[in-house]
Parts: C-alpha cells; structure tokens; sequence
C-alpha cells in the first residue's frame, strides 16, 4: 500500500518540523536571556557611575532608562515565547502520537501482504 508508505512519511515529516520550531523557540528564549542578562550588566554600570539607582530621581541615566525598557521588552517577549514552546510541545505530542498510529498501520498492513503472499504460494506450489 503506497499510500500507507506516503502518510508515514509525511507524519515523519510533521514530527521533524515540529521539532525543529520547539529547538528555533529554545533558541530564541536563551538569545533573549543573554541580551537581558548583557542589558542588566549595562543598567547596573550606569547606574553605579550616575551614583543614582532611584528610577524616578531626575537625574536618573537617560540611557540606564532606555536600556531598563528595552530589558523589559526582553523579557516580556521571552514570556510570550516561553507560551509559544508550551503550545509547540503539544503539538508535538500529538504529531508524535499520529506518527506512531501511522506506523502501526503500516507495519500490520506489512504483515497482512506476507501471510497473503505466503498463503499465495502455498496454493500455487
């Protein structure tokens, strides 16, 4: 059955795509982490050279101000991509599960044409 053999292997291909979106997302939390972690570093060194930490002194760091927002910006959209992964992962699962049906079809239709093969031969040898 070609169809069969065609199904498995456009479930397979879901599966690796799939994949491959839940690692492109991990990706992407970590970078976002990194550039968060780099902006803390930066806010802190403003802030220690200003001698200001008080967010609402008017004197505060133009660019501590800046970078604080731009953190937060990070961060916020680290949230979103963190949600994104939860969803990506169900989906995986349930490419996973579908992949698995489709093999198991697959493999007893295998064995369906042997024994009817067998049984074949049988009849004519």
């Amino acid at each position: 059955m070609k169809s069969r053999e065609n199904l498995v292997r456009l479930k397979q291909f879901q599966v690796n795509e799939k994949r491959r979106q839940l690692l492109q997302l991990d990706m992407m939390i970590a970078e976002f982490d990194r550039m968060a972690g780099e902006l803390e570093f930066q806010i802190n060194a403003e802030e220690k050279k200003a001698g200001i930490t008080d967010i609402n002194h008017f004197a505060y760091p133009t660019f501590a101000k800046a970078a604080r927002l731009r953190r937060d910006n990070l961060l916020n959209s680290q949230s979103d991509l963190a949600q994104q992964r939860s969803v990506a992962e169900s989906l995986l699962a349930e490419a996973e599960a579908e992949l698995s049906k489709a093999e198991m079809l697959e493999s007893r239709d295998g064995k369906m044409r042997e024994t009817d093969n067998d049984s074949r031969s049988a009849m004519i040898g």
